[in-house]
């Protein structure tokens, strides 16, 4: 039997776009408010050198999940819970709109954990004909331990990077192989990278359940993007990304729904955190 292939549409179909004439350009070191997909329709096409975002993982639950030795709830957040079918079209939405504010060759690089991460890698590579080009794995050494007590803790979570081109024209993405030796102590940087969770003072101004730590982003920031970058993160929640790129000197647009999270980025932000 032949296999099927989901032939690529790299563009939104005249339903899925708002009027190009209505279009904006998104003015860096802004948070906007809203749905993403929804506020990138109203930006032109190649906006953005760079996407670096950490979408929902769809790992919540309908009644949250209780630890097996305390009363203590969590995944239970109504904004991370879909259906399989609505989780993949969610993706599908969201990742086309990246793809075409992105510029021709530029950088994504997508957080995910073995929840959605194939979902991700499949959208961008047989979805969107995008050139997924490695996977990091995020070793978290003082990860949160199981909380069944039925399963081994899980410690690590992914990167997809992907080059906003298609396999054949891919070519002249942004990596500071100089920069990656550096941090790899004069060898070749490996793609597990040993990071401690987010620490509490990251948290001081209010926190996110999947919040990163800026050593994390700033990695990323620094070693797939220029100097005067603007880097989009669709789904800033506290503006880790945000605060990595300002202390690099790259600029950033972040587009974040809930009103919460949003307060928080702007704190840490005027804070230098």
């Amino acid at each position: 039997m032949s296999e099927r292939r989901v032939r690529p549409r790299l563009r939104p179909s005249a339903e899925e776009r708002a009027d190009a004439g209505a279009a904006e350009t998104a003015r860096p070191g802004t948070i906007y408010p809203g749905d993403c997909v929804e506020v990138m329709r109203t930006w032109p096409d190649a906006s953005f050198d760079a996407c670096i975002t950490d979408p929902p993982y769809n790992m919540s639950r309908r009644k949250g999940l209780k630890w097996a030795f305390s009363s203590h709830v969590t995944m239970d957040e109504q904004w991370d819970r879909f259906s399989n079918d609505d989780y993949f079209e969610f993706t599908r939405r969201w990742l086309l709109e990246v793809c075409r504010v992105v510029r021709a060759n530029g950088n994504i690089l997508v957080f995910g954990s073995f929840h959605n991460i194939y979902v991700i890698g499949f959208v961008l590579e047989h979805v969107l004909g995008r050139r997924v080009l490695q996977q990091i794995t995020w070793f978290k050494p003082n990860a949160q331990p199981n909380i069944t007590g039925r399963l081994p803790t899980e410690s690590t979570e992914y990167i997809i990077w992907a080059c906003n081109n298609t396999p054949e024209h891919a070519g002249k993405w942004t990596f500071d192989y100089a920069r990656s030796k550096e941090i790899g102590g004069g060898k070749q940087l490996r793609n597990l990278w040993q990071i401690p969770c987010t620490p509490r003072s990251e948290r001081r101004l209010g926190s996110h359940p999947s919040q990163k730590p800026v050593q994390l982003l700033e990695r990323i920031v620094r070693l797939w993007t220029k100097p005067e970058d603007v880097i989009l993160d669709c789904f800033l929640g506290t503006g880790t990304t945000a605060a990595a790129a300002t202390q690099l000197g790259r600029r950033w647009v972040g587009i974040e729904r809930d009103a919460g999270y949003i307060e928080i980025a702007r704190k840490r932000l005027g804070a230098g955190a």
